[in-house]
């Protein structure tokens, strides 16, 4: 079976590149295109498709608050981004262009 990558997915991907990010830090960082009630939803679909994998931070000793959970795209997701970016790419194209 084919994967797929929604939009949102695919932003998140973006979001991802090269570095590790707790979800309220992607919220920010997608000019509003992503919202704290669905962010962490996202995610964890986008785990269990195995786009994405997660680990707790470690908190210094004593420190206050909950730790947070830190994403990262996995190598499979960088491959199934990078192959939707290009389809997409292909079917902006006017036929002329193709050529």
């Amino acid at each position: 079976r084919l994967p797929s990558m929604s939009r949102t997915e695919s932003l998140v991907m973006e979001l991802l590149h090269g570095r590790e990010r707790y979800g309220l830090e992607l919220v920010d960082a997608s000019g509003g295109a992503l919202k704290r009630g669905s962010v962490y939803v996202i995610l964890a679909r986008m785990e269990e498709k195995g786009f994405v994998d997660s680990r707790q931070e470690v908190r210094a000793h004593g420190a206050s608050g909950l730790p947070r959970r830190l994403y990262r795209a996995t190598p499979y997701g960088a491959k199934v981004h990078g192959a939707f970016a290009m389809l997409r790419d292909a079917l902006a194209l006017r036929p002329a262009e193709a050529r």
